[in-house]
């Protein structure tokens, strides 16, 4: 692996792998494509030499709106070759989102399919959207006046690429709420990029080894499926089984089928594979199974392992962070509510509202390290301090073998009467209710208090709901001091969440704004 290591970004992580492993396969789609490693190098040469002869120079932006697909591991690497930066947005935008996003990063080149091209085509048309139009260039589909399909765009051969000389400069935008709570792109450089997945390498035991076969349902969109799960397999070689989208039988499926031995997946997984026949046979060729991008209850832990045989590892990443913070792999003996320790290289501080250290009680969790990135785009706002600590805006607790237990975030603690709500103590008691299936808690503006709590309950499919919201308040009131209680508890038919399963806690604010201003019942 010490080739490896003189890699000097991640599209360079991929050259040193054709060097040493030619032959070996890289990618695999669920639909039968599948490229080596050579093969792989040979393309993302091929888009990087394209894009410089399209006119995309270094630091120009290329948004793509493609899945998890063969062809945005290319693009996505050809892009960083060239030095120009990758805006990877959700295939499921909106024409509107996608609009807003093109006039925010200036992209001048846009990468769609068929399944996204129709909401590109519509968001260039959009007065909300770019001032000047982007290239659009489309992956298979037919093509309107104008457009350049990707087989067009790839050149036929390969040419040579200046070295990056500068590891500071800007390989990616991925947007994200941020600590502001509206969408802002981080901007991550060459080197956070890279020096997490060097980061998340140094762990023992490893996440990813070179024999592994990592399956590839977490959206590559997503910088937990590209720099940590993309990023890890470029490092250490592995083959990665590329799935569209996932679907909990057919994907069990692709496990038996490609025997993957690393399954990196979101929380909202565990509870689409609750109750399967055959649970632990199906996952049989799976080693180890990564869970991130939103805390996993300890009990969904302890029933999978004990279904299945199969380790649990959680982790707590940001965006920011490119984006691997801790893990539990970090831990020596992790409590159950653990997320890890810090990997090697990451610092992480409890802070107070003054930022000082605060040690045995909650606080601002703030990070430092070579990952982190350099503020939101355009003008680098509110990225790490001078001496490289930035604030996450979540809280959290250190215990004595430095292992970090996640509290909530800064943004939604609920202030009533001037006391602070921790939305998830409600949320644990709710979800104690017998009936109650999930629950989300938000602060809405009140009079006298200033904040009053709202519960969002979801009943399950064999409760009523008047029941649920009768012996939710009832355990609030038996559990929770009566600042903590709702004030109100809504059964709605499910809430809102992200492709990585957390809760859109700003849209069930966007719905408590409306029933404020009288625009709903």
């Amino acid at each position: 692996m010490g080739t490896a290591r003189r890699a000097q970004d991640v599209a360079d992580l991929v050259a040193v792998a054709a060097r040493e492993n030619p032959d070996k396969l890289a990618l695999v789609e669920a639909g039968g494509r599948s490229v080596t490693w050579a093969e792989l190098d040979d393309e993302v040469g091929r888009v990087a030499t394209g894009l410089g002869a399209a006119g995309v120079v270094a630091g120009h932006r290329v948004m793509l709106v493609l899945g998890n697909r063969i062809e945005f591991v290319t693009s996505y690497l050809g892009v960083l070759r060239a030095q120009a930066v990758a805006v990877p947005v959700n295939p499921g935008s909106t024409s509107g989102e996608l609009a807003r996003v093109l006039a925010d990063s200036g992209s001048r080149m846009v990468l769609a399919e068929p399944g996204t091209v129709r909401a590109v085509r519509d968001a260039l048309l959009d007065p909300a959207g770019p001032a000047t139009a982007p290239r659009l260039v489309v992956v298979g589909g037919t093509l309107q006046p104008g457009e350049r399909s990707y087989d067009h765009l790839r050149a036929d051969r390969a040419r040579p690429v200046p070295p990056l000389q500068d590891p500071e400069k800007l390989a990616a935008l991925l947007y994200t709420s941020g600590t502001s709570g509206r969408p802002r792109a981080a901007m991550l450089t060459h080197r956070a990029l890279l020096a997490n997945i060097e980061q998340v390498a140094g762990v023992e035991p490893p996440m990813i080894h070179g024999d592994d076969v990592v399956l590839g349902v977490l959206p590559l969109f997503h910088v937990y499926g590209l720099n940590a799960v993309l990023g890890g397999v470029l490092r250490h070689r592995a083959k990665l089984v590329l799935v569209d989208r996932f679907d909990p039988d057919g994907t069990l499926d692709l496990v038996e089928d490609e025997a993957c031995s690393v399954v990196p997946v979101a929380p909202p997984v565990f509870a689409h594979w609750r109750g399967v026949d055959g649970l632990a046979e199906r996952l049989g060729p799976v080693r180890l199974v990564l869970s991130g991008s939103a805390p996993l209850a300890p009990e969904v832990v302890e029933e999978f392992t004990a279904t299945t045989g199969v380790p649990v590892h959680q982790g707590y990443g940001l965006t920011e962070a490119a984006p691997v913070v801790t893990s539990t792999l970090c831990s020596s003996a992790p409590a159950p509510a653990s997320v890890g320790a810090p990997l090697p290289g990451i610092e992480v501080r409890l802070v107070d509202a003054a930022g000082r250290p605060v040690e045995g009680d909650p606080g601002e969790i703030q990070v430092r390290g070579d990952n982190l990135f350099s503020g939101y785009w355009p003008d680098g706002a509110d990225g790490p301090a001078p001496d490289g600590w930035w604030s996450t805006g979540d809280v959290g607790i250190l215990d004595e073998a430095g292992d970090l237990t996640l509290v909530d975030r800064v943004k939604e603690v609920v202030i009533v009467s001037g006391f602070n709500v921790f939305p998830v103590e409600v949320e644990d008691v709710l979800k104690e209710v017998p009936g109650v299936a999930e629950a989300a808690v938000i602060g809405t503006p009140d009079d006298v208090s200033g904040e009053a709590v709202v519960a969002y309950v979801v009943a399950a499919a064999d409760a009523d709901p008047a029941t649920v919201e009768r012996a939710a308040v009832e355990r609030c009131a038996a559990r929770l001091a009566p600042y903590k209680r709702p004030s109100r508890v809504e059964v709605v038919a499910e809430l809102p969440l992200t492709v990585t399963g957390k809760v859109q806690k700003g849209r069930l604010r966007q719905i408590e704004r409306r029933r404020t201003l009288g625009l709903l019942e």
